[in-house]
């Protein structure tokens, strides 16, 4: 199952990349939410190899995640991979500089089921597709015109 969307900003592309590169906001974040998470890897700077194990509850369940950042090209593209006990996922955000104080991002999720129990999950989220299409864009979106107002604040 894959959703996809795009948003234009105005910052320029190399601040948008860092922004995207502030991982520890987003540990925080996740955290702030109710999950633990730990970064397992050793690395200095964001690149190819960083990983991270989380756990948090969905559903009324205990769910484990590995996370690991599979393709790192500054400031063009960031690819991250996740797997669980039944799903895979692939979390993808391509960068376009649309001039130099402009920015298209375009934020890809996909995932797929790896076990029986997991596809059940998969075909139900099919049958909410539309509703959670609307959702991943519009928090796509809210997360877009917040860098937007981080980058001005800024400058």
């Amino acid at each position: 199952m894959k959703f996809s969307t795009r948003e234009d900003l105005e910052a320029p592309i190399d601040a948008v990349f860092a922004m995207l590169c502030d991982f520890e906001s987003f540990e925080r974040a996740a955290m702030r939410r109710g999950a633990d998470v730990r970064r397992v890897d050793r690395l200095d700077d964001p690149g190819i190899g960083m990983q991270w194990h989380a756990v948090f509850e969905l559903r009324g369940k205990r769910r484990e995640l590995q996370v690991e950042m599979v393709q790192f090209d500054r400031p063009n593209e960031m690819v991250i991979h996740s797997t669980s006990p039944g799903l895979i996922g692939e979390m993808r955000f391509e960068l376009i500089a649309l001039s130099r104080s402009r920015t298209r991002i375009r934020v890809e999720l996909e995932i797929k089921p790896k076990n029986l129990s997991a596809r059940l999950f998969v075909q139900s989220l099919k049958l909410a597709k539309a509703s959670l299409t609307k959702k991943y864009k519009l928090r796509v979106a809210d997360y877009a015109t917040t860098m937007e107002e981080r980058y001005l604040k800024q400058a």
